[in-house]
């Protein structure tokens, strides 16, 4: 399990009643293409390898760049590190064909990719829904990175794409994957209750949640984890009329941000915020799973919480928001509580003292 020298480190496993699969899928190469990966419930038996968690040495140069680090040095470091760590999910596996699933559009962080934040989607995935974790291109594109109101609508367009392109397979229309694999779409084929869609994201992909549920009506809720604000326009908040719960951190957020925020509390439409205690920022991406204390600590990759439990918060959280919102029949209302901050190691609202007229807590 990797090379840092510990045996208790690793992605966990979904929790849920079902085996998870995954895919890469890519509609094509261009900028108007899609590129996902896709988690799923999957049959049981046969023999799937589990796929590297960092696919291509391409992306510790892209961390590299992001850092504004040394690309060999970066690579050589993260690929000691993480290199030999794979994602406890069967590649290429056979769908399971067993009514129909609910969706899940996941948007990562800025800098990350596609397979950060499998923790978090194997675990959605593992308790019946299919999730789609889509690839940004801006990421790539460094001006997008100093532009990113633009960016985030981008990253928008791209979540919307991603559900069209789930919408055609769910139709039976044929599809290739530029992705070599051997994985049958057709079983497919009317598996996704597209009435009940759901985004999620973190940091730039929680800017990305809201600015997707302002385009786009068929996403029925969103979740956005520790949210950076600071993309959307201050035109995009009257435009959002779908639920969104908020899970953040105790070390990342402050007051602007905060206040951004609740411009989308409702008195119509259900806004709900908790923060995780003896979280960071980078408690909700993988890496706080795979980094030992001394440099989770150092790196801010890990706060002072147990990340499993961290995590399973932030999951059971997800899933009863979910189920209230999409009407799901799960017995996810059984974590309803979370969603009002009540619990071990949770709170309602924020921790971040706010102006007098803004300090209630979200109930």
């Amino acid at each position: 399990m990797g090379n840092s020298g510990s045996h208790c480190l690793g992605i966990p496993a979904g929790k849920g009643p079902n085996l998870v699969g995954c895919i890469d899928l890519i509609a094509d190469h261009t900028i108007q293409g899609s590129f996902l990966r896709l988690y799923y419930p999957c049959e049981q038996g046969g023999k799937h390898q589990q796929p590297l968690w960092i696919p291509r040495h391409e992306y510790y140069y892209g961390l590299a760049d992001f850092l504004k680090y040394n690309r060999k040095l970066v690579d050589q470091t993260l690929n000691y590190l993480y290199g030999s760590y794979r994602v406890p999910a069967e590649w290429d596996a056979p769908f399971k064909s067993d009514g129909k699933y609910p969706l899940v559009v996941f948007s990562h962080g800025l800098g990350a990719f596609r397979t950060l934040y499998s923790a978090i989607c194997i675990e959605v995935a593992s308790q019946g829904f299919v999730v789609a974790a889509v690839e940004h291109r801006c990421n790539s594109d460094t001006s997008l990175a100093r532009l990113p109101t633009y960016g985030v609508h981008q990253r928008a367009e791209e979540c919307i794409r991603a559900l069209n392109l789930l919408t055609d397979i769910n139709m039976g229309k044929p599809f290739h994957n530029v992705f070599p694999l051997n994985f049958d779409f057709t079983k497919m084929k009317d598996s996704l209750d597209l009435h009940k869609v759901a985004i999620m994201g973190h940091s730039f992909g929680g800017a990305t949640v809201i600015d997707s549920l302002s385009k786009e009506l068929r996403f029925g809720c969103g979740v956005a984890l520790d949210a950076w604000m600071f993309p959307l326009e201050d035109a995009i908040y009257a435009k959002v009329q779908k639920p969104i719960l908020f899970i953040n951190s105790e070390k990342f957020q402050w007051v602007a941000n905060i206040l951004k925020m609740k411009k989308l509390d409702s008195n119509t439409i259900q806004q709900k915020m908790i923060t995780i205690m003896g979280t960071v920022h980078q408690s909700f991406p993988d890496f706080t799973f795979l980094t030992g204390s001394f440099l989770g600590k150092i790196f801010r990759l890990k706060g002072t919480i147990d990340p499993q439990i961290a995590i399973d918060i932030c999951n059971k959280a997800s899933l009863a928001f979910m189920q209230r919102h999409l009407g799901l029949e799960k017995d996810f209302d059984q974590w309803d509580p979370l969603i009002d901050g009540k619990g071990e190691h949770i709170i309602p609202g924020t921790n971040i003292p706010l102006p007098l007229s803004n300090s209630e807590p979200k109930q």
